[in-house]
């Protein structure tokens, strides 16, 4: 199941960013006491009460205004309001309510979804200002009174918010896995969907950006059900000149998160460009299996070592990716298509590996011996026992003296040593160490 989206949207300078920085636990999103400092959405992970999620902050919304970034922030917050589960409302409580807020209510009461209100700026929530109750004539729901710069009430209103989420089934299992198909623009994203279904379901154009929102597009190979999700390509702001391309981004990710396994498709005329590392970066950083695509490999020039030489240049560009395979393609010439769905269904596998207590535990023993544990000031590091605790990417759980003695490079190492023996092809390995006192052995 894929992580709820929360959309956080109101006026500009109603306090959105410091509610979200507080939400995610770290400063995020920049705060500034001037209206319309946060110009695009800002997305991160969050959790409350062992519910994941992902929160959106935007730009504020000046539903009347004509000025190109107000207008800009008001079609950058609806296309979040679409792509939420739940939307939360920010209102200003020392301002009280605004013409403004009334049409975006009513905006929001549009979308069907749910509506969490919440006034901020109100720093005693237990003596609340007469404009307080003008809120309630929104129709949206019970206010919240919080004061996010003090943080007052905010668990409160993440209860409502969670409340609004799906449920979770724990017996649910997907009868389909989601393949997101991502990469810049124009390096051929629908071409491979439209390839793989053999038949043009995707609309395919040369114009950098035709695709402006995430398509589904049910897909069947070797008897296993997939979900070929086609998203709009991911430019860097400073390229972005459109408005709807701006705004696709949001989709784009949303579709990263969807996913189970995810296709970074490069242009093979273009190497590896600082966008490519971008995107591919959000793939691993979500956890999702990847493999990376060079597309338009017919139009290269072949050397006795080019292909070699490639891989070795995608490798260096991409270290943080080592685990993922790298494929050479060319969609028009359908070449290798075959091959990439196999490694799509090996990727798969691997993210719902699961190795065995015992023989983790034994890897790990002769994995000490032949290398020992890193040391300071006497203290050697100890691993008491190990085991794998989640799927989806592998999660593996260490049990030891010291996490201060846990030095990147030997956890590294141990990575590599459970790879050669347990394989885990194009996903990521997490690693988690909690300390507990010798005394208890």
């Amino acid at each position: 199941m894929s992580k709820p989206i929360v959309a956080v949207v109101g006026r500009p300078n109603v306090g959105k960013s410091t509610f979200f920085n507080n939400v995610v636990g770290r400063r995020v999103a920049i705060t500034e006491d001037t209206p319309g400092v946060t110009r695009d959405r800002i997305y991160a992970e969050a959790e409350w009460r062992n519910r994941e999620f992902a929160l959106i902050d935007t730009g504020g919304i000046e539903p009347s205004s004509q000025d190109v970034i107000l207008s800009q922030m008001r079609e950058q917050a609806q296309i979040a309001m679409d792509t939420a589960d739940v939307i939360v409302f920010m209102t200003d409580g020392r301002e009280g309510m605004t013409s403004a807020d009334e049409e975006v209510a009513d905006m929001l009461r549009r979308t069907g979804k749910k509506v969490v209100l919440l006034v901020n700026k109100i720093d005693h929530p237990k003596e609340l200002p007469d404009t307080f109750y003008d809120f309630y004539s929104l129709g949206i729901g019970e206010p919240i009174p919080i004061s996010s710069s003090n943080k007052l009430n905010i668990g409160d209103a993440l209860d409502e918010i969670v409340s609004g989420f799906p449920k979770q089934d724990p017996e649910e299992s997907d009868e389909s896995s989601g393949i997101a198909i991502i990469g810049r623009p124009n390096v051929g994203k629908s071409s491979l969907v439209n390839a793989l279904i053999q038949e043009n379901r995707v609309i395919v154009s040369p114009i950098a950006g035709t695709t402006r929102d995430s398509v589904d597009t049910p897909f069947v190979f070797d008897g296993e059900n997939y979900t070929l999700i086609d998203t709009a390509g991911i430019r860097r702001k400073s390229k972005i000149y459109e408005e709807v391309e701006r705004y696709s981004v949001l989709r784009a990710l949303a579709s990263i998160e969807r996913a189970d396994v995810c296709v970074v498709m490069l242009d093979a005329q273009d190497g590896v460009t600082d966008q490519d590392k971008r995107i591919a970066g959000m793939a691993h950083e979500a956890g999702k299996g990847v493999i990376v695509c060079i597309n338009k490999w017919d139009l290269v020039q072949k050397e006795t070592n080019t292909l070699r030489d490639y891989r070795r240049v995608v490798e260096a560009e991409l270290p943080f990716l080592s685990y993922a395979p790298v494929l050479f393609i060319s969609v028009k010439d359908r070449i290798r298509l075959n091959e990439l769905m196999r490694t799509v269904a090996s990727v798969k596998e691997s993210r719902n590996r699961r190795v065995p207590t015992g023989q983790l535990n034994s890897l790990i023993q002769d994995a000490m011996m032949m290398k020992q544990p890193p040391s300071d000031k006497g203290r050697h590091l100890k691993i008491y026992y190990a085991a794998q605790i989640g799927v989806k990417p592998p999660l593996f759980s260490f049990q030891i003296n010291d996490r201060e003695l846990v030095h990147f490079s030997y956890s590294r190492y141990l990575e590599n040593r459970i790879r050669e023996v347990y394989g885990f092809e194009g996903t990521s390995i997490k690693f988690v160490f909690r300390e507990r006192r010798e005394k208890d052995q």
